[in-house]
């Protein structure tokens, strides 16, 4: 079995959502099949071979073509509708697309099955939590088309599921639900490494994470204006969260304006901490350091933050919606975002009851042992075979 896969999503210089979840997934696919043939796909002015060498063995092959990649997408693939990328691959059975792109087949692609990974329609759901340019891309890759154009869409959840058959009419059949691995190894991490780490960013021993982009999404300002309640309320009550703050760990994204002038005018704005993008080295020690993880998005397709936070002993508040309660589970308390008295209330439970933090540690543990790149990586491949033998079968008819 010949499978192309598109790495175009791995030319980012730093991996998160969809790129980390496609590397993880590629090296757990090649780890375990080395029977089968991959030809991976990418597009780059520049060749970015060096870049992907963990990839390459003897069973796959780094297969690029080298536009420039708003000529190659917007150009060649969608208005020329060339090159053709099974023909580019040297013919394949099996194209797995792990997110949505610009991607021309020829139309003698006999059994030529495809498979597409969607992460979220988000973008349909809730299309004011972007920009223009971020809006006009969607609307320009006509997404409806490429996915009804699959031979099977994997939802990385039963929400997304949902989502696939309410917004875009999708058949159930051609929906399977294939959950991602977690992206995290729970590292020790040592006292004296917290301590210079929690110096060098200034933080306090005691603060709420938050960890993912500083985008409206995410409901970042709603958790700042649970963050000040909860300030105003200790400071009314027992002073027990003075030295309290609240940590903002990701990259600086987009429509945000209203985020920092929240932080801007709030009354504890020094306690509040933008860190920026944090590597995965720092995420372990923010997990490790943290009293409890604040994740209020208002949608999620996955959210892996939650479960990575479980995984190191953190408890979590996170939202009631979309996929997020299929990954916490009952490990962890869950609000509704459009409620910011329920943020804070919820924080302050975690933050005072002992008994509760310790239950949510425990069954926090259990839970991120379910998810495993190992398991996600042998459903692919049960789904690439049977596509391979319906196509065998095609053929023949």
């Amino acid at each position: 079995m010949k499978i192309g896969v598109d790495i175009r999503v791995l030319m980012d210089e730093y991996y998160s959502g969809v790129a980390e979840y496609t590397a993880n997934l590629l090296s757990a696919i090649l780890k375990q099949d080395t029977d089968n043939e991959y030809r991976l796909f990418y597009n780059s002015w520049r060749n970015l071979d060096y870049k992907l060498q963990s990839w390459q063995r003897s069973n796959a092959q780094i297969i690029a073509r080298h536009f420039p990649n708003k000529i190659f997408n917007y150009f060649l693939q969608k208005i020329l509708h060339w090159p053709k990328l099974d023909q580019v691959l040297g013919g394949i059975d099996i194209f797995w697309s792990p997110h949505f792109n610009f991607s021309s087949f020829s139309s003698v692609a006999d059994g030529l099955k495809k498979v597409i990974t969607v992460h979220d329609l988000s973008f349909l759901r809730y299309p004011e939590f972007f920009n223009y340019r971020q809006n006009f891309w969607h609307w320009a890759l006509k997404v409806k088309k490429i996915i009804l154009s699959a031979d099977l869409i994997i939802a990385v959840s039963e929400s997304t599921k949902d989502d696939l058959q309410e917004l875009l009419g999708v058949a159930e059949e051609k929906i399977k639900v294939i959950y991602p691995g977690n992206n995290i190894v729970k590292r020790e991490v040592s006292t004296e490494e917290k301590q210079e780490f929690l110096k060098r960013k200034h933080l306090s021993q005691s603060f709420i994470l938050y960890l993912g982009n500083i985008e409206p999404r995410k409901n970042i300002d709603g958790l700042i204006m649970a963050f000040n309640d909860l300030r105003i309320q200790d400071a009314q009550g027992e002073k027990i969260f003075s030295k309290l703050q609240l940590v903002l760990a990701g990259a600086r994204a987009w429509k945000n304006k209203r985020i920092y002038r929240l932080w801007k005018k709030s009354p504890y704005q020094s306690d509040i901490i933008f860190l920026g993008y944090v590597s995965k080295k720092s995420q372990e020690i923010l997990y490790s350091s943290a009293q409890v993880l604040a994740y209020p998005s208002y949608y999620e397709g996955f959210g892996f933050p939650p479960l990575e936070a479980l995984t190191y002993g953190l408890p979590v508040v996170c939202s009631n919606n979309s996929s997020l309660p299929e990954v916490v589970g009952e490990a962890a308390i869950t609000i509704n975002p459009l409620k910011t008295s329920e943020i804070t209330n919820a924080l302050q439970l975690i933050l005072t009851d002992q008994d509760l933090r310790e239950q949510l540690i425990t069954k926090g543990y259990q839970r991120s042992k379910k998810f495993s790149w190992g398991q996600s990586a042998q459903e692919y491949l049960t789904v690439f075979q049977e596509l391979y033998e319906e196509g065998k079968r095609n053929k023949k008819s």
